[in-house]
């Protein structure tokens, strides 16, 4: 359970969710909707959603730009964790922290193990980190995945993060 008071849960985030696939467009990323909609049900808003292509400059260009505006608290990103040739999520967004949540990537192959992927968890490469005052989640690109991620992880530690990130700065 986290240790958060009443009033840090009625504050709204504003969030960015980046899908990173060669295949996943407006109509079929169900990935991409399912993190908005969960955002969404809990009162959260949304900045923006994107889909790129898995490449480097693509993704650090997106990530850049989030990371300049002031305005958000966190970004999600789904795709691109795996351990395929063309999967490079992790190697260019891990640079970037700040610090790492080691905790984020072993909790979700735990409960993915438990939960109903087996062994085949240990392929994921599901990360979290933080980027100065942002909150960072690179998820794989399953809707299963998504939905573990964030139900058991993301929604209900969020606002702790940030408020641990913030606090210093007044908010």
């Amino acid at each position: 359970m986290s240790h958060i008071n009443e009033l840090e849960k009625e504050k709204s985030l504003v969030c960015s969710v980046l899908t990173i696939s060669d295949t996943r467009n407006a109509g079929n990323d169900h990935s991409g909707r399912t993190i908005v909609t969960k955002l969404e049900s809990a009162g959260h808003r949304l900045f923006e959603t994107r889909i790129c292509q898995d490449e480097q400059q693509e993704i650090k260009s997106v990530l850049e730009e989030w990371l300049r505006n002031p305005e958000i608290h966190a970004i999600i990103m789904t795709g691109g964790t795996g351990i395929g040739f063309r999967d490079i999520t992790i190697e260019t967004v891990t640079p970037y922290f700040t610090k790492t949540l080691d905790g984020f990537g072993e909790l979700f192959r735990y409960l993915s193990y438990t939960e109903d992927v087996g062994s085949k968890a240990l392929l994921s490469r599901a990360a979290a980190g933080v980027v100065e005052q942002k909150a960072l989640f690179a998820l794989p690109g399953s809707v299963k995945a998504v939905e573990l991620a964030m139900d058991k992880l993301i929604l209900p530690e969020i606002h702790h993060i940030v408020n641990e990130l913030t606090k210093h700065l007044g908010e």
